[in-house]
């Protein structure tokens, strides 16, 4: 009998079972060539790709894997030019939370009338990016109107990643303020313009995130990766190297494109300066944008649209 790797419900993982209950796995060469061929396909058939039926057909969860990737990348390049400004992770809200919490247990500190009762900027720049990451995950709910794996809804979500990062690129040049702080207590970020772009960026990937997660890959979120690690140590599969394994092989992808991304975020800072890095940003979501609407459909429902 075929077992299932344990863990959530992602769609990768139904296939991959799937595919054990037929039989053997198909060879990787068979997946990559048929996903291929069916890109090139829609690159080259322009009265396909704009059609109303595949627009507003889903893709293919399994077939996901490069926009997936570029989501990824995106959330270190993004986190890297937050946090080398202020110390703060647009993504990753774990540590702003506790943030928060620990400015609040501050005003019980020490004897009553000597306590601190100041809101530091630090403390002032973790709320805005709480605030503005809800807002824009809340954002994301217009998907389950338009159909949450739907192309239509996966370019409209990340074109308008691309113009929050495009206006957190605007107040960040005209704030005129630098791009890399030297401690925690002397940010590189402290005017109004500065908390503007913040909090842009901030939404960004709140959208980002809601929009991964209804995808339901092995990816999650795209944006928070804590969960991706523990669930890639706790893969029963994670030592058969010789196999192709998606629920572990899709995790260390996004990992590493996680990694990359912080990577050359954090180069272009030093070369460029964080606006010029947020211009690179909003152009390579336009294009991760323009990638959701070549990205296959299940052969199922091909097979359907045809018939109608």
């Amino acid at each position: 009998m075929a077992t299932t790797t344990p863990g959530p419900d992602y769609a990768e993982q139904k296939a991959e079972a799937s595919a054990q209950r037929d039989g053997l796995p198909r060879p990787v060469s068979s997946d990559t060539q048929s996903t291929a061929l069916d890109t090139v396909r829609l690159w080259f058939s322009p009265t396909t790709v704009f059609t109303k039926a595949h627009v507003m057909g889903d893709v293919d969860p399994v077939q996901s894997t490069l926009p997936l990737s570029a989501y990824c990348f995106m959330t270190g390049f993004i986190d890297s030019i937050s946090f080398s400004a202020v110390f703060v992770w647009c993504a990753f809200q774990t540590g702003n939370s506790v943030q928060l919490a620990l400015a609040l247990a501050r005003l019980f500190e020490g004897p009553a009338g000597h306590r601190d009762t100041s809101f530091h900027i630090a403390d002032k720049q973790a709320l805005t990016s709480v605030l503005t990451f809800i807002a824009g995950a809340f954002i994301g709910r217009i998907g389950d109107r338009m159909g949450p794996k739907s192309r239509a809804w996966l370019f409209l979500g990340t074109m308008i990643q691309a113009l929050f990062t495009m206006a957190a690129a605007l107040a960040a040049w005209k704030s005129g303020q630098g791009s890399v702080a030297d401690n925690r207590g002397d940010p590189a970020w402290t005017n109004a313009l500065t908390f503007v772009a913040l909090g842009f960026m901030s939404a960004s990937m709140g959208l980002q995130g809601i929009m991964g997660k209804r995808v339901n890959t092995q990816f999650a979120t795209t944006i928070v990766l804590t969960t991706v690690w523990c669930e890639l140590m706790a893969d029963p599969k994670l030592f058969r190297l010789n196999h192709r394994v998606i629920s572990r092989d899709h995790k260390v992808i996004g990992i590493l494109a996680l990694f990359v991304g912080g990577f050359v975020g954090r180069a272009l800072i030093d070369a460029i300066g964080s606006p010029g890095t947020l211009g690179i940003g909003c152009g390579m979501r336009v294009l991760i944008a323009a990638w959701w609407l070549v990205v296959p459909g299940k052969a199922g429902e091909k097979k359907k649209q045809v018939d109608v």
